[in-house]
């Protein structure tokens, strides 16, 4: 059986997906998504950022071929060439088992190795701006493989990342080959077991991936802890110690068993079990120690609910948009601050600030701190003055904090997304979403299709009015439990 870089790099995401990519039924994968593709065409176009100012050789051969692959960089190697774009290299491991190793660069260096007066010590072009972990094992992979071909072990190897200031990274091969090795052992003890690994679904790390589907179900059925809100790996393994594993035992479960375990405190501990009972009893369950009351239910004649779409490559804010609700007039109105193009950023940063100080009292809603840390971020770069920005900042409300800090809801996720639709809300774009609108404005760009933009547009229309929506529901929601009346 092979086992190359790529199953090593996502057997330390997730145990389970390389268990299925080489055991499991293939029809039941899902579509690769466009902001996957997009994430693959953005890292071939960061390796050729880097080959550009390079002399290489690549080895011919038929894909999948990998003697003949490897045969083509040895031939490569013994010439002593620079520098080898995507060589391949084979090592037997134990029985049953061979090394695929293709690392994007094989650098050549001064030493002495099977070829001659040189060696070679292995380079990976990474779209990550930090030198992760699974990024180093990775590296350390190619390094123990490099290693058997020529015959000596390289010392450091290379990471070329985004964004730093010379872009390398040197990975102490010291260090990494033995955490490696260990690694690679237990992927090893994984592979031959008869059923995949326990699932656990971790929305971050699994949304993209094509098993999630068929793993969410999995979850699903077994209702597994994994999804209720705030159980993450470290704590799912501190429960299982306790043999805690249902919903049931969890809401059942004094908070004092569990506010000294790692990765619980006694903040969280009680939080937990309430999320638990939440979902068992699938209503909502006011929080132990929730924000004052008066924060959570006031309502103010005029407000303000606020969106950004952004592109991160770019560092750009491309939309601004803003619900102007007028409880008074009884009228909603949705202004859609949008730059066609990168450099039209600026405009769109002063067109939000017009409208916002329009309304000098009304408080500006959003979800998590995205549009916060974003109007500070703008303010900076376009050299706003602080004295117009800061009342602006004054008047931000985060709904996502008041709620996630006063109540706990029946939900999987406290994503806008999960509890909007949890109160009926629907996006009229039934596949929007902000990754997607990422990829979409992409396309925008390339092809000028202005039909990309207008889909944007009512996505960002309708995550404003989803803020509405949830912000209404909390304030109502503690009216009615504790009998107030609106401020």
């Amino acid at each position: 059986m092979l086992i190359n870089a790529e199953l090593l790099l996502q057997y330390q995401r997730c145990k389970r997906r390389p268990f299925l990519d080489i055991h499991g039924d293939k029809s039941q994968r899902d579509d690769v998504n466009e902001l996957l593709q997009k994430l693959q065409q953005d890292k071939i176009a960061h390796q050729l950022s880097f080959l550009a100012h390079l002399t290489y050789h690549q080895p011919d051969y038929p894909y999948g071929n990998w003697e003949r692959g490897e045969a083509a960089t040895l031939e490569l190697m013994q010439r002593g060439v620079d520098y080898i774009y995507k060589g391949v290299l084979l090592a037997t491991y134990s029985e049953g088992y061979t090394l695929l190793s293709r690392p994007n660069l094989l650098v050549k260096q001064p030493g002495q190795s099977r070829f001659g007066d040189w060696m070679y010590v292995p380079a990976g072009i990474e779209l990550g701006k930090r030198p992760k972990q699974e990024y180093q094992v990775v590296a350390a992979f190619h390094a123990q493989v490099l290693a058997t071909v020529q015959g000596v072990v390289p010392e450091i190897a290379w990471l070329l990342l985004r964004r730093t200031n010379d872009r390398s990274y040197a990975v102490d091969l010291f260090k990494w080959i033995p955490r490696m090795q260990q690694i690679l052992e237990e992927f090893i003890q994984v592979l031959e077991l008869s059923n995949p690994p326990e699932v656990f679904i971790s929305r971050q790390k699994c949304n993209l991936c094509h098993w999630y589907s068929q793993c969410y179900a999995v979850a699903q059925s077994e209702k597994h802890l994994s999804l209720l809100p705030g159980v993450t790996p470290i704590r799912y393994t501190q429960l299982q110690a306790l043999a805690i594993t249902t919903l049931e035992s969890l809401a059942n479960t004094s908070p004092n068993t569990l506010e000294n375990l790692l990765g619980f405190d006694r903040e969280i501990a009680p939080k937990l079990v309430v999320q638990a009972q939440s979902a068992l009893e699938r209503r909502p369950i006011i929080l132990p120690y929730p924000l004052p009351i008066k924060d959570i239910t006031f309502t103010a004649p005029i407000e303000l609910y606020f969106d950004i779409e952004a592109q991160p490559d770019l560092d750009l804010d491309y939309l601004l948009g803003v619900l102007v609700v007028d409880r008074l007039a009884n009228t909603e109105q949705f202004y859609s601050f949008l730059a066609d193009k990168p450099e039209d950023e600026e405009l769109v940063w002063q067109q939000f600030l017009d409208l916002v100080w329009q309304y000098p009292e009304a408080p500006i809603y959003h979800f998590c701190v995205y549009e916060f840390d974003t109007v500070k971020r703008l303010a900076k770069l376009y050299n706003t003055p602080y004295a117009s920005v800061r009342p602006v900042l004054n008047r931000f409300v985060d709904v996502y904090e008041q709620l996630t800090q006063s109540v706990a809801l029946p939900v999987e996720s406290y994503a806008l997304k999960a509890i909007a639709r949890w109160l009926g809300f629907e996006w009229r774009e039934k596949e929007a979403s902000g990754a997607k609108c990422i990829y979409w404005y992409d396309q925008w760009l390339e092809t000028g299709d202005r039909t990309l933009l207008e889909i944007i547009q009512s996505y960002n229309e309708d995550d404003c009015r989803a803020t509405h929506k949830v912000k209404d529901w909390l304030v109502n929601f503690f009216q009615d439990e504790y009998g107030l009346r609106l401020a």
